[in-house]
């Protein structure tokens, strides 16, 4: 939707715009008037001249005839010449001529036609009439002959000249004075549609934020009343439907009382992370139970308790935080669980340990004088293992770690990690970037309209002993030891060199949270697109909704300078990262990849199904589409078609395969 009104509106700059019309209109009229005053009285000042010529000619034949029958002998050729000399050389003349009754010229003078001052193509254009003035010679009652005068316009041509720069002079002063008084008024009175048409173009672009200030006539300050009153009740609407997303997604997916995901959606989620076959990683689940909580809210009471169980909740969160890609939550009363994907076991017991530590020193403080302890129970999550599996392990850790009493944690089968500790994935993935060695990945999205590609997704392994690694299993690790952005440079040189070799394929690669906080690795980015040229159009990049969470202001700015090179820009893993829905108000997203955990098991979960329903609806009102990720059956994927998804990719969908095949 977003692309056809582009594509309108860019159509629409190639036609003429109304102040260009009404300008054009009105000076095409006021040149046409002035033109016609010009040619008016320019007729007028010609035909003056005209009759004024006439009569001058016929003044001059009346008198050298009655000159010639009076005053001297007409019939006398000397005398007559005599007079006709006299005659032409004191007026202005083109010719005199005494003609006998017999035809013959008696006495003449004659001169070449030429003006002082006029131009001779303007004496072509003009061409005066040349009035011919005729008087008889008589003596008595004998007819001698007659005079023929023609009068010179040589002096008419230089009064019509002048006359004519005067009018043009005034035509073009006028005109101009009038054009530009023309165009200030109307640049002034219409100034309010060059910012309607701004607003009508952000809201083609699904951007509400545009007000119109500027005042003019009545009819236009109207209509910009009434679209300023229409932006803001869309606006408020699309508020409205933010917050009502944000929500539903509280209501279904947090714990009321602290925040944390609550039993069913971390459940959800962790069973999507360990059970989709592409994003599945060894990780560590630990349960985590303060012990004796029940006597502290008999003690205390309910509120206090409360406040505990949030001040759990805010030392949760910020382990969280310090650990790329895990997440927590609450089940009941005061037991938690946190996930760690990709974590070595050794490692994850130690953070553990230091976090059972910092909940315990919480407790304590507030329990004084009552004995308290925090224990914490731990279990990897192996390749093919389920959630129950996991959950049961984990439980069981937390029992042995309580009948220890103090404070601490246990790990459930620890014999069964295998995984590499953190420094030998440190030397595993720097050794990868340093030199290059990651292959290149892709992974069909689908259009649920007509199931064509939509485009792949690219993603990578690493080569290691064991065989190639899944993103997911050491993508988590690489966002802890701080080389995602490495990782993130091969993606991309890898996905750049294909799309010049396949000019018809559009691909799409996902940053990690890291890599957009980093601001060398977005200045390298954005070179390395920027000289890409037109190869951007068809590359797809993905920020993970976490980022807009922990670094806002530089995502902010990296997806404005992404959309701004032309790179179609979408929020990655929508849905789990807390951020209020409104940034797509204020970002300019094409697209949203909602996280596999809301579609995992999409088609039994009505209200993941309700909230992707909602998704939906006000992502399309913004022009913005909407992909799934994680479609692993024929019933998930008939249910994202019902609700209207522009996309969906999983291994029901396609399987993922090397892009040199």
């Amino acid at each position: 939707m977003a692309r056809k009104h582009t594509n309108t509106f860019a159509a629409q700059q190639g036609e003429i715009s109304l102040s260009s019309l009404l300008i054009l209109f009105t000076s095409g009229l006021l040149v046409i008037i002035l033109a016609a005053a010009f040619i008016t009285s320019f007729g007028h000042f010609r035909d003056y001249v005209a009759d004024q010529l006439t009569d001058h000619a016929l003044d001059g034949a009346t008198a050298t005839g009655l000159s010639l029958s009076n005053a001297i002998d007409g019939s006398d050729p000397v005398a007559s010449a005599s007079l006709v000399d006299a005659v032409f050389d004191s007026g202005r003349y083109l010719s005199v001529e005494y003609i006998g009754h017999d035809g013959q010229e008696i006495a003449g003078r004659r001169m070449e036609l030429k003006g002082a001052a006029a131009p001779g193509w303007f004496i072509r254009l003009a061409e005066l009439p040349l009035p011919q003035a005729e008087a008889e010679v008589v003596r008595g009652w004998s007819r001698l002959g007659k005079v023929r005068v023609v009068s010179h316009p040589g002096r008419a041509y230089d009064d019509l000249w002048r006359i004519s720069l005067g009018l043009l002079v005034s035509v073009l002063v006028i005109g101009g004075a009038g054009l530009v008084a023309l165009f200030l008024l109307v640049r002034r009175l219409l100034r309010p549609l060059s910012t309607l048409e701004q607003q009508a173009r952000a809201w083609g672009q699904r951007d509400f934020r545009n007000r119109v200030r500027t005042r003019s006539t009545r009819e236009l300050n109207r209509v910009t009343e009434a679209m300023n009153q229409m932006a803001d009740d869309l606006e408020r609407l699309f508020v409205g439907q933010g917050r009502l997303i944000q929500h539903l997604r509280k209501v279904n997916s947090e714990d009321p009382v602290t925040g944390l995901a609550s039993r069913s959606s971390f459940d959800q989620r962790l069973k999507a992370e360990i059970m989709s076959e592409e994003k599945s990683a060894p990780g560590v689940l630990a349960m985590i139970r303060l012990a004796g909580f029940a006597d502290y809210n008999m003690a205390y009471g309910r509120e206090e308790g409360d406040q505990l169980l949030r001040q759990v909740a805010g030392s949760l969160a910020g382990f969280t935080a310090r650990h790329p890609q895990s997440f927590a939550g609450r089940r009941t009363g005061a037991e938690f669980v946190v996930f760690l994907p990709g974590a070595p076991a050794a490692d994850a017991r130690n953070w553990l340990e230091r976090l059972i530590q910092e909940l315990d020193s919480i407790y304590c403080d507030l329990a004084s004088p009552m004995d308290t302890a925090v224990h914490g129970g731990l279990a990897v999550a192996l390749p093919g293992a389920g959630v129950r599996d996991l959950l049961a392990a984990a439980d069981e850790g937390l029992r042995a770690a309580q009948e220890k009493c103090e404070s601490g944690c246990c790990l459930e089968q620890a014999g069964a990690d295998s995984h590499l500790t953190m420094e030998s994935w440190r030397d595993l993935l720097a050794g990868a970037i340093e030199s290059g060695n990651l292959s290149l990945w892709l992974q069909p999205m689908v259009t649920c309209e007509d199931g064509a590609l939509a485009h792949y997704q690219a993603f990578s392994r690493i080569p290691s002993p064991e065989g190639d690694l899944k993103a997911g299993a050491f993508l988590p690790v690489a966002e802890r030891l701080g080389l995602i952005a490495g990782i993130d440079r091969l993606l991309l040189a890898r996905v750049l060199a294909m799309l010049e070799q396949t000019p018809d394929q559009t691909l799409a690669i996902s940053l990690g949270v890291s890599s957009v906080g980093d601001d060398r690795f977005c200045e390298d980015l954005l070179e390395a697109l920027t000289r890409a040229g037109n190869r951007v159009a068809r590359l797809w990049v993905g920020i993970p909704e976490l980022a807009l969470n922990h670094h806002r202001k530089k995502a902010g700015w990296l997806v404005r300078a992404l959309v701004k090179i032309g790179v179609p820009v979408m929020v990655d893993r929508f849905g789990v990262g807390g951020v209020p829905f409104s940034y797509l108000r204020n970002l300019p997203f094409r697209g949203i990849r909602i996280d596999n955990s809301f579609i995992h098991d999409l088609d039994s979960h009505s209200e993941n199904r309700f909230w992707v329903e909602s998704v939906i609806g006000i992502a399309h009102s913004r022009g913005v589409r909407v992909f799934a990720t994680g479609v692993e059956t024929e019933a998930e994927y008939s249910v994202v078609c019902k609700l209207g998804i522009d996309g969906a990719m999983g291994y029901h969908l396609g399987r993922p395969f090397g892009a040199d095949e």
